[in-house]
C-alpha cells in the first residue's frame, strides 16, 4: 500500500511494463512488488508518494542503444528513424505487455482504471492506480479491430506513434536543435483513428507526434489535446518539445501536458547528461504553467524509459521534487494539482467520468 505524504503523484507516462516483458514477461512480474533494478515498483512507490498513472505499452525496435545514448550526449544529433513495424509483428508484444498488466492486478500491485471514480477509489485506499496506455499504434490494425477489442481490455489512453512512422501517423525523430515541423501529417488511417478515440472516449496523446500532425488532430478532436510527457521548446528546442503555438492551442482545448523528466528534453542544451538540476525542471513548469494555467499541467515522468536526474532516478526519489517545488514558491493548492488533480481533471473531461 501507499502510505506516504499527501500529495501523491498520479504520472502521466512510464515504461516499466517494457522493461518487464525484455526481463522475462510474467514471470517477471514478482519483481515490481519485493523490488527491482528500476526506476517504479511497490517499494520505492510507498517511500516516495506515487500513486500511478499511465502504464505504457510499447513495441520496442531493434537499434544500438549504445549509439543512440552516446550521440545524443553531443551537441547536436540527427539519430534516423527506425524502420516500421507490422501490425501482425506488433501485435503479440502488445499482448504480452497487456498480459503483465493483468497479471500485476491479479498480484494486488495495482487496479487498473477505466474511469476517474476507478483512479479516485484505488488512491484512497492506497493501491497503484494504472491507465492502461499505448505508446504507438503498431499493434492496432487499419480497420481498427484491435482497437475494439483492446478498448474493452481496459484500454484507455493511446499515442498514434511513437517516432517512427506509423499507418496512422508520423514521430518526430530525435534531434537537437529543431522542432517537431518534420514530415506530413496523419494518414487517412490515421483520421479514422482519431474519431473512433473520440467515440470511445480514448484519451489521444500527442507526446512524439510530429507537428503537422498535432495540427490534425487539434483540428479533428473533439477532446481535450494532451501530451502526457513533452516540455517547453522554448527551453529545450529539442524535435520532442512543444512550441508556444502549441501551447496555446492545447490551452485552448482546455487540454494538459505532463512535464517529462528526460534529460534530453529538460537540459537548455539537449544533452542526455544525467546532472540535470531540479531548478530545471521548476524552469520547464514555470513556462507551462504560464502558458497553460495551473489547471493544465502535471508529471509525465518517463520512468523506465529515460535517462532522468540524478536526483529522481526512482519514483522513490518524487519528495524532492515536491519539496523544490515548495521551496520554489508554489502553494500546496497548486503542488496538490501539479501532482495529480490536474490529471483527474482532463480525464474526466475526455472520458465523461
Amino acid at each position: 500500500m501507499i502510505t506516504t505524504e499527501i500529495p501523491i503523484v498520479f504520472d502521466g507516462h512510464n515504461d516499466v511494463l517494457l522493461k518487464l516483458y525484455q526481463a522475462g514477461g510474467v514471470s517477471a512480474a514478482e519483481s515490481f512488488l519485493s523490488g527491482r533494478d528500476g526506476a517504479i515498483d511497490c517499494l520505492s512507490a510507498k517511500a516516495g508518494g506515487f500513486g500511478g498513472g499511465f502504464f505504457a505499452v510499447y513495441v520496442p525496435s531493434p537499434q544500438d542503444l549504445e549509439f543512440k545514448f552516446d550521440q545524443m550526449t553531443q551537441a547536436a544529433y540527427d539519430l534516423p528513424l527506425p524502420d516500421p513495424i507490422d501490425w501482425q509483428d506488433a501485435f503479440p508484444v502488445v499482448m504480452a505487455q497487456a498480459a503483465i498488466l493483468f497479471d500485476l492486478e491479479k498480484r494486488g500491485a495495482l487496479t487498473i482504471c477505466r474511469s476517474v471514480a476507478d483512479i479516485r477509489a484505488a488512491l484512497a485506499q492506497g493501491r497503484m492506480a494504472a491507465i492502461f496506455h499505448i505508446e504507438g499504434a503498431e499493434g492496432i490494425d487499419a480497420d481498427l479491430n484491435a482497437l475494439e477489442l483492446l478498448y474493452r481490455a481496459g484500454l484507455r489512453s493511446l499515442g498514434p506513434v511513437w517516432s517512427r512512422p506509423t499507418i496512422f501517423g508520423h514521430g518526430v525523430p530525435f534531434r537537437f536543435p529543431s522542432t517537431a515541423d518534420t514530415g506530413p501529417g496523419l494518414t487517412e488511417h490515421g483520421i479514422n483513428l482519431v474519431k473512433r478515440c473520440n467515440e470511445l472516449g480514448i484519451m489521444i496523446d500527442l507526446s512524439h507526434l510530429n507537428e503537422a500532425g498535432f495540427w490534425d488532430v487539434a483540428r479533428l478532436s473533439s477532446a481535450p489535446l494532451v501530451a502526457t510527457h513533452s516540455n517547453a521548446h522554448a527551453i529545450c528546442p529539442h524535435s520532442r518539445n512543444l512550441t508556444d503555438k502549441q501551447l496555446a492551442a492545447i490551452r485552448e482545448s482546455d487540454g494538459m501536458v505532463g512535464l517529462n523528466f528526460a534529460v534530453a528534453f529538460l537540459r537548455d542544451d539537449g544533452r542526455m547528461i544525467s546532472d540535470v538540476p531540479l531548478t530545471q525542471l521548476l524552469r520547464h513548469l514555470d513556462h507551462l504553467i504560464d502558458h497553460l494555467g495551473e489547471d493544465r499541467v502535471g508529471l509525465g515522468s518517463d520512468y523506465d524509459g529515460a535517462v532522468v536526474p540524478s536526483d529522481l532516478t526512482t519514483c522513490g526519489g518524487l519528495p524532492k521534487l515536491r519539496q523544490a517545488m515548495a521551496g520554489h514558491g508554489y502553494g500546496e493548492a497548486l503542488i496538490t494539482k501539479l501532482c495529480h488533480e490536474n490529471w483527474l481533471r482532463v480525464l474526466e473531461k475526455t472520458w465523461g467520468g
